[in-house]
């Protein structure tokens, strides 16, 4: 979608013994040198992460995560550990978390599925097939239900039009039938919602919102809430949204991980982490542009000790 820019970019003079030879040196001896382990880690690109687990691995015959792990806490610990998968193992184990045990995260689930692309989708469900030997959409099946569970499965299909195009005949179609299928008529016809939220490329979405703007007197998000509710709510607006601009979505939702009382470092470590190579840079750029703060300063003020050092440094 456009001239997005990452934070973490491949670290330039990479040389993987020296990294590990820190790395194993930081977690020698008493105390931890925290420092050096972020320096090292928040500074490389997945790919050079990935490699020096490996070399870790070879060279001494132990696990750099489970060292790791004996030598931080908390959500410290989490950040770095997380820094060690590849971003699509780190989303597939964040979904398997979400369904695991009784009750189920749902706001994991729209996040994650609500935000990927076709290709992003596939490797997903790819992906946590071979970590978890299980069905990804076997385990949304029986984990959701109802209008969400269909959307989520229509979602997990990953045959959205990804083209460019805008087709304005198909936009004044897809508004009518939106309209009619909810404040048109009397309760919601979600089948309609999901379809056309699901499927149609993004520029695509966007010519119909404004479509239905015009025929409704209404914002698209604004008849949603009043036509939906709970998850499969949530689920439409975050579509609604990333077809918007999903780097403004992915800056929104690290602002309601920051509101109120105690913050939610799980999403800023899914979102800060997971984006980092990807778009995290303009992510930041849609964060000072809505807030009138940036993201540096917003974390400054609510997350503390080794956990915020990390998370800066993911920032650069």
């Amino acid at each position: 979608m456009g001239n997005v820019q990452p934070t973490i970019i491949e670290y330039p003079d990479f040389d993987v013994i020296a990294d590990i030879k820190a790395i194993r040196k930081a977690c020698k001896g008493l105390g931890t040198d925290e420092d050096a382990i972020i320096n090292i880690l928040a500074n490389r690109s997945c790919a050079q992460r990935l490699a020096i687990k490996q070399a870790y691995f070879d060279k001494y015959d132990d696990e750099i995560v489970e060292v790791l792990k004996k030598e931080l806490s908390g959500n410290f610990e989490k950040a770095i550990v997380s820094l060690l998968d590849s971003p699509i193992v780190f989303a597939a184990k964040e979904l398997r978390k979400a369904m695991k045990g009784p009750g189920t995260d749902e706001d994991i689930l729209v996040e994650i599925l609500c935000s990927r692309n076709n290709q992003e989708l596939w490797h997903l469900k790819n992906t946590y097939c071979e970590l978890f030997e299980r069905d990804l959409e076997a385990d949304i099946e029986s984990d959701t239900s109802g209008d969400v569970r269909n959307l989520l499965l229509t979602l997990l299909q990953a045959d959205r039009d990804e083209g460019f195009d805008v087709d304005e005949d198909l936009a004044e179609a897809d508004a009518t039938a939106l309209f009619e299928a909810g404040e048109g008529c009397f309760g919601t016809d979600e089948s309609t919602f999901t379809h056309i939220l699901a499927k149609r490329n993004y520029l695509q979405l966007q010519a119909t919102f404004k479509v239905y703007e015009s025929l409704s007197g209404t914002d698209i998000k604004d008849a949603i809430k009043s036509e939906s509710s709970g998850t499969l709510k949530d689920c439409y607006i975050t579509l609604v949204r990333c077809a918007k601009n999903l780097q403004l979505y992915f800056a929104r939702c690290l602002k309601r991980a920051m509101k109120g009382a105690g913050t939610d470092e799980d999403t800023l470590i899914r979102i800060i982490v997971g984006r980092s190579e990807i778009d995290l840079e303009t992510i930041k750029d849609m964060y000072s542009e809505k807030y009138d703060v940036t993201l540096r300063d917003a974390i400054s003020s609510e997350c503390g000790g080794d956990f915020k050092k990390v998370i800066l440094e993911i920032l650069h």
